[in-house]
Parts: structure tokens; C-alpha cells; sequence
């Protein structure tokens, strides 16, 4: 299991078509967002895709400015144990 945490800079003019972006992307969840254009999102590991592919696939949506990592974790025995 692979679960980060990142706040988006956005243009705030293109906050509704991100949103509309990010929820095409696997295990990308938006908690939070304030009217000048800033997103708390988390990132989980889904089957196919990893954090680090839906990491690059924010930074390339259009409008985004910039994502930064604030937090991650990694528990490889999670995994293992949910699938014996």
C-alpha cells in the first residue's frame, strides 16, 4: 500500500474541469480546495496504476500549476497480507 498526500496549485478559472481531471484518475481523491486555486489531495496505489504515474498525470492536467508532495507512506506488508 502506497497512500501520499499533495496539495495542487491551480488556476483558479480551471478549478471545475480539474476536478472533472482528477476524478479520471485512479486512487486521486480531493479533500479540500479554496477559492484561489489550492487542492488537498491524496493518492492511493490502485491495481495498474501506482502513486507515481497519477503524480505526473496531475501535474499534467491543464490549469495545474504545480503539486507538491507533503506526505507519503508505504506499507508493503499491508499488501501481503491482504493478498496471500
Amino acid at each position: 500500500m502506497n497512500i501520499s498526500s499533495v496539495i495542487v496549485r491551480a488556476r483558479p478559472e480551471k478549478l471545475a474541469a480539474l476536478r472533472a481531471g482528477m476524478a479520471a484518475i485512479p486512487g486521486v481523491e480531493i479533500h479540500t480546495e479554496s477559492e484561489d486555486g489550492r487542492l488537498i489531495v491524496t493518492i492511493e496505489d490502485r491495481a495498474g496504476s501506482s502513486t507515481a504515474d497519477a503524480f505526473v498525470q496531475l501535474h499534467n492536467l491543464d490549469g495545474v500549476i504545480g503539486v507538491s508532495l507533503v506526505y507519503q507512506y508505504c506499507d508493503d506488508g499491508i499488501d501481503q497480507e491482504a493478498n496471500p
